[in-house]
This record gives structure tokens, sequence and C-alpha cells, in this order.
């Protein structure tokens, strides 16, 4: 059995980190989180610290470390803000544990660089959650793209998350804090992307908004239409009216890939991998990271040759 402390237990995906350290069989010693809403510690473990106050996180942290060898922490969980990632990671190694990150990684590709440096020093590792890899429908997708040799793909990814005025208000809606839309809700996508279609050759982004962008990607194998976006105007009324407040979509040459469903066990896999000695590192979420940061910083383009079906509604009206 291994320790664990989680910093962000009060965000909305630590859920998933819970359940996932509870059901690999393992004991959650301490969380932190400068919210207090926290009862969901106890639908998963009775008798964790907390502390509202990450400097006394850390001083316990270290008293366990060197007064009870019983709750040495192995792992670190973060579900803190994106901008925080970062300085979290670096926490989790310097105190002598593993850390398990949610997307994205950190914000700004150089970081990474720094990050395997304090690897190095420490001996730990830095694992990310990229769960969309460990999907049964997209593996099976992945091992029929490798039989078909030297062919050029046509994709277009649409993801629409409704979100509510607090999206704008919370630090999602920052972008210096959460990295923008393509960061907070894109990464994983474009980590699929990388992961299925190759590494980066040109990017243009065609719409930029505080909640929804559009844009073309260029990679090895694929020429991507892509459109993500917190607003609910964008979901179908035949979505809304059965209660639907997702839409995600991937159509590879035409035919669409159909992975709605088999998401509530990603989580507990990523972290099977990882205690077997897997998982992904800082290596695996490079690229993506590398894209939405150009993303980010990328002026929009004038004159683009095709657009995302959504996005030509928006800028064609």
């Amino acid at each position: 059995m291994k320790n664990f402390a989680l910093i962000g237990a009060a965000g909305y995906i630590a859920p998933r980190h819970l359940k996932a350290i509870k059901e690999t069989g393992n004991n959650l010693i301490a969380a932190t989180d400068p919210h207090d809403s926290v009862g969901i510690l106890d639908q998963y473990f009775s008798d964790v610290s907390f502390f509202t106050e990450f400097e006394r996180f850390d001083r316990h942290l270290e008293k366990e470390k060197r007064n009870n060898v019983n709750h040495k922490i192995d792992y670190i969980s973060i579900c803190s803000p994106n901008h925080l990632h970062d300085a979290h990671i670096r926490f989790a190694l310097r105190i002598g544990s593993d850390a398990i990150c949610e997307k994205p990684l950190v914000i700004n590709p150089w970081n990474l660089d720094a990050l395997e440096e304090i690897e190095n020093e420490c001996g730990k590792k830095v694992f990310t959650i990229l769960q969309l890899r460990v999907h049964q429908s997209l593996i099976n997708l992945k091992k029929e793209l490798e039989l078909v040799k030297n062919k050029k793909h046509k994709v277009v990814l649409t993801y629409v998350t409704s979100r509510g005025p607090w999206y704008n208000y919370s630090w999602k809606g920052i972008l210096e804090k959460s990295g923008g839309i393509a960061t907070n809700i894109g990464i994983h996508f474009f980590d699929l992307l990388h992961w299925l279609f190759g590494e980066e050759i040109f990017s243009e982004v065609h719409l930029s908004q505080h909640n929804k962008m559009s844009g073309f990607l260029k990679l090895k194998n694929a020429n991507i239409l892509w459109y993500l976006s917190t607003d609910r105007n964008d979901m179908s009324s035949e979505d809304l009216l059965s209660g639907k407040n997702t839409y995600r979509s991937i159509k590879v040459d035409e035919i669409e890939i159909d992975f709605t469903h088999g998401f509530e066990n990603l989580h507990t896999q990523v972290y099977k991998d990882i205690l077997y000695g897997k998982g992904f590192g800082i290596s695996d979420a490079r690229e993506s990271i590398k894209i939405v940061y150009n993303i980010r910083t990328k002026k929009i383009s004038e004159k683009p040759e095709i657009l995302h079906p959504f996005a030509r509604k928006l800028l064609f009206k």
C-alpha cells in the first residue's frame, strides 16, 4: 500500500483522483485546499489530515516524513489550478515524493526543462494524466491507423462542454491562470491528436474568443480542423432537450469515432499504470503543451482557406 497526499481537494477533478487512489488499494494521508468544501473526502477515506493553509500542509508532511515511517508520502496528486502545477510539482519532488499532476502539466513548455532537471536531482518522477490514451476505443483507432502507411488523414475535432457564467469568473476564465480554452479544455484532445498523428508541422487560429476557439492544425499524418467551446449555444437543441451538456466528436476521413462513453474509470487505469512502473511522464506531455502554447500565442489568420463548420457559421452569419 502506498501513501498519497492531495493538493486541490475541493476542485472539480479531485474526486476522480480520490476514487483512483481508493480503487488501487492505497491510502490518502493528507490533503489541502484554500477552500474547505471538501466533504467529498469522507466518501473515500475516513481519516485524512486536511489543511486550508499550504504552509501547515507542508509542515505536516515534513513532520510525518521524519517521525512516522508509515506515513511517508510516496505520491502527491496535484489537482490545483493550472498556473500552480509547476510549483506544486516542484514541492512534491523536493519532499521526496513522485508527482501525479492533472492536465496540463505546465502552461509554458520551457517549464518542462526545469522540471526534468529537478527530477534528475531528486531521483523522483513526474507523471501526468493523459487518460484518452487509455480509452479502449481510441487505442483501437491508433492500431488501425498504424496499419495505414503514408496517408494524410482528414480530421475534424469538435468539443463543446457547456459552462455557466461562473466559469469566466473563476481561475478557469483567466488566461494567465488557465492558459485559455485551448489549454484548459483542449489539452487532452491535442495530446490525443499528437499521439495518433504525429508531431506538429503547421498551425493557424481562425477564431479566438473567451469561450470558444477554432483553427487548423497540420500534423505529420493529418490535416485537422478543430473547434472548442464552453458556450451552451453551441449545443444542439436536441442534445439540450435530452439533458446533455457536452458534445464531443472526432471524425477521421469522414468516419466519426464514438468515445462518448467509457470515461468512468480512466483515471484509475492511469494510476494503475503508474503504480505498475509505467505511466505518462514529462516527455509524453511535451508536444501537446507546445501545440497549445503556439495556439495561445498566434494571431488570428486573416484569410483562412478552410474553416471548421461551427466557426464558419459564426464568422459568416
